[in-house]
């Protein structure tokens, strides 16, 4: 159903729902300049899309005043939220992009990912992340070593079925 509930709204919509999310979650509350300031659009197109989130009933807009996700754009927008930081961490981590890429290659990859996608890599990062620092894989230390150097070390096994 989460998948389903995505898939009817275009990444503009999405990214809507994610920046009233970050502003509750910093603020309490969400405002038409503020979302506006944090998408880079005019107030004109925020209370544009803001008319289309609330007629899927994902948030209330008092004219001139406050923007509220409803419940069901709480747990939509958690979602693609969550989704965008899982993304964020493994780009960093694990492929060590630089914060600024990662942030724009996670806000575009988030919108086309599948739900079981997002949980295996929610869970590839779970494992990794509550390895033990002297339990690291192998392969993740000379991966890491790789992209410093540019040099590779030796590997243990030379064939990995996958």
């Amino acid at each position: 159903m989460q998948g389903k509930a995505i898939d009817r709204l275009s990444s503009n919509m999405e990214d809507y729902l994610e920046k009233i999310a970050i502003l509750e979650e910093e603020k309490g509350f969400a405002r038409v300049k503020e979302i506006g300031r944090l998408l880079d659009v005019k107030n004109p197109s925020v209370t544009g899309a803001l008319a289309n989130l609330e007629k899927k009933n994902l948030v209330k807009h008092e004219k001139y005043g406050y923007v509220a996700l409803t419940l069901k754009g709480k747990k939509l927008a958690n979602i693609i939220l969550n989704r965008h930081r899982m993304l964020f961490r493994f780009l960093t981590s694990v492929l060590k992009i630089d914060m600024k890429t990662a942030e724009n290659d996670a806000c575009r990859l988030e919108h086309s990912m599948s739900e079981e996608t997002s949980e295996r890599f929610t869970k590839f990062l779970e494992f990794i992340e509550t390895c033990p620092e002297d339990d690291i894989p192998e392969w993740l230390k000379n991966f890491s070593y790789y992209l410093e150097t540019g040099k590779r070390r030796r590997c243990t096994k030379q064939h990995v079925d996958l």
